[in-house]
């Protein structure tokens, strides 16, 4: 299982990526690797949209599951990777870098940091069964 350190992670297997006063958000290499083949992908929140942490903004179907993907923060959508509804299995390929999900602009930037790191969202993985 890769977990890139500098993301944080939710108990939910989103990771985020903080940059100044927004994130980046995507799904985890362990999620993903338990979805399996991944066949549909479609955001349910659009550019200018307002949600508050653990909202569903998007659902991935693979050939094993559905899943819905929740916001492991609160704020304001400034970005939709359009290219992966026409490309869902770039989740599968490549979680961390072009199967990122959106943008926000974070409303509290207190809720990243009690997210976990990566050495943290490792051992939460590894006590999960498969």
């Amino acid at each position: 299982m890769n977990a890139p350190k500098e993301l944080r992670y939710a108990s939910s297997d989103e990771w985020l990526l903080v940059s100044g006063g927004s994130a980046t958000i995507g799904v985890s290499d362990y999620a993903q690797d338990q979805l399996s083949d991944v066949v549909f992908f479609e955001v349910s929140v659009s550019v200018g949209d307002v949600v508050n942490k653990n909202s569903i903004i998007a659902t991935i179907e693979s050939v094993k599951a559905a899943a819905d993907v929740k916001t492991p923060v609160s704020g304001k959508i400034i970005e939709i990777n359009e290219e992966l509804a026409n490309a869902p299995e770039v989740i599968n390929s490549d979680p961390y870098g072009s199967a990122w999900i959106l943008k926000i602009e974070l409303t509290d930037p207190s809720q990243a940091e009690a997210l976990m790191d990566a050495d943290a969202y490792t051992a939460f993985c590894e006590t999960r069964g498969s």
